[in-house]
């Protein structure tokens, strides 16, 4: 199997796909139209990326190309509903940088605190402003507040209490329940965490979450309060929490911006970068060697499960529920040609296939198949199948 490594991955990962037989060829610097030249030459069947934009016309170049790998969480730089039409599969590996996200997000709540960035920049300056940075409120007893509760969410919950900070929390799927087993207060609303000393946000983007962090929201903060994303720049309206910055005095830990640069050296020149109350990184919340390694071991994982059993762990583009209206159950004779007929059973019936799984019984002399179809399953089209040969029994089951 070829596998296109677009990205740097750490070399532990690298011998382990080539000692276990892959074709493997890597080239870090990819992007864009080389991304796609590549792709041509190689016809990779995977493509393993990290910060690389993945989009549709790459998806072409390659026609081999079955699965894609993001190793890292977020899989928003790949044309995810492209691939899924195109029966590629998408994966990600969710919850192994957490750590290292959670102990930024923790650095840059100290640095906008005690504006460590900037007593850093004086010094060097020859500057000696101890007055200046001696107004610092600190973190004991601060409510932080939490938007998104996933791996990373409750990495930061651990620390916080480390850090004697109260959490209040909002989550789709958070409950009271779960809320008093961490420890923590559910907030009534997403709303309601904006009243926190400390905002922290820690969602994945998506249609429903760009721009969720806007100007309301910011106004909701109070006078002084500390934000901090580490998630993405676009959940969060970049003009809205500038003005908050100005405004209200808001000061800003930031480790991602809306118009960041995709690769690994650019220049940048963000309105909120310029700004005294603005503590920014350059998008490394992942970029530890702890970090890097588990996520290379997590991509390796995927990619040898789909070789050797077809099964793709951490896929995010399946279907979430089949459209499928019924469910045919038809025992049968473990023989060559059986399944084939029925199939062509409902082709003519123009009934379509969304799942099938054939279960094999001890000795390989019966079998159940087991097949999600969407249409109504006429007598005429049930009987045709019952008579075909080697077929024992047919059943029908309407799905909710």
């Amino acid at each position: 199997m070829r596998v296109l490594v677009a990205d740097a991955l750490p070399s532990l990962a690298l011998d382990t796909l080539s000692g276990a037989g892959f074709a493997l060829r890597t080239n870090a610097s990819l992007s864009g139209p080389a991304l796609e030249v590549a792709l041509q030459e190689f016809d990779p069947e995977v493509l393993v990326v990290r910060s690389t934009q993945v989009p549709e016309s790459a998806l072409d170049a390659a026609a081999s190309l079955g699965l894609i790998v993001r190793a890292g969480a977020g899989t928003n730089t790949i044309a995810v509903a492209a691939a899924a039409e195109r029966g590629i599969y998408v994966a990600n590996c969710p919850g192994k940088n957490s750590a290292a996200v959670a102990e930024l997000a923790f650095g840059l709540m100290v640095s906008a605190d005690r504006q460590i960035p900037n007593a850093v920049r004086d010094l060097r300056d020859g500057r000696w402003r101890k007055k200046h940075y001696s107004a610092a409120e600190g973190l004991a007893g601060r409510t932080l507040g939490l938007v998104g509760l996933g791996a990373i969410g409750l990495e930061m919950v651990r620390r916080a209490k480390g850090f004697d900070m109260p959490v209040v929390a909002w989550s789709r799927s958070l409950t009271r329940a779960r809320a008093k087993e961490l420890g923590i207060r559910a907030a009534a609303s997403l709303q309601d965490v904006a009243a926190a000393d400390v905002v922290s946000v820690h969602i994945a983007l998506c249609a429903d979450t760009r721009g969720m962090i806007d100007a309301d929201f910011l106004a909701a903060m109070r006078p002084g309060a500390t934000f901090i994303n580490t998630a993405r720049g676009e959940v969060v309206d970049q003009a809205a929490l500038l003005e908050a910055v100005r405004t209200k005095g808001i000061r800003a830990g930031l480790d991602v911006f809306a118009d960041e640069p995709s690769g690994g050296e650019s220049t940048y020149s963000g309105p909120l970068c310029n700004e005294e109350l603005v503590f920014a990184t350059h998008h490394i919340g992942a970029s530890t060697t702890q970090s890097q390694e588990a996520v290379a071991a997590e991509a390796v994982r995927v990619i040898q499960t789909y070789r050797d059993d077809g099964v793709v762990p951490n896929c995010v583009n399946l279907c979430q529920r089949s459209p499928a209206t019924h469910l045919l159950v038809i025992r049968h004779r473990d023989e060559v040609g059986v399944l084939a007929g029925v199939l062509d059973v409902l082709r003519v019936a123009e009934l379509n296939v969304q799942e099938m799984e054939n279960i094999i019984f001890d000795g390989a002399r019966a079998a159940i198949a087991r097949i999600r179809v969407v249409g109504e399953v006429c007598q005429a089209t049930l009987d045709l199948i019952r008579g075909a040969n080697h077929v024992l029994a047919v059943s029908l089951v309407e799905l909710q």
